[in-house]
């Protein structure tokens, strides 16, 4: 038998989460669609699938292309400057760490 793991994101989290259950979502974006600014409740891990997108994590950040294959992680109720589809989308899974009774949420934010 032959396995190979690696690993790709090791994310430590500001703080303890107690995580109740996880929620995991397919999630599409259409071609050219600029999400803007956003806060997610809870922290968000997620692999692209296919397509790309443009992440900025912060403004001052550098953007970055993530593309099939690239993991990243959103902060919990910190500002994302950026998750913005290119020519193709891009379809990801989104994985959520929800603690008892929470629900996943994202609200845009003014630039």
């Amino acid at each position: 038998m032959n396995i190979d793991r690696v690993v790709v994101l090791d994310q430590h989290l500001p703080e303890p989460l107690p995580v109740q259950h996880v929620e995991v979502r397919r999630i599409t974006i259409g071609p050219r669609t600029a999400l803007g600014a956003h806060v997610h409740n809870g922290p968000v891990f997620g692999n692209i699938l296919s397509g790309s997108a443009i992440y900025q994590q912060s403004a001052g950040d550098e953007p970055q292309v993530l593309r099939a294959g690239d993991v990243f992680y959103e902060p919990g109720v910190e500002r994302i400057a950026r998750f913005d589809t290119e020519d193709e989308g891009v379809e990801f899974i989104a994985y959520f760490p929800l603690t008892a009774g929470q629900d996943a949420t994202l609200d845009f934010v003014e630039d």
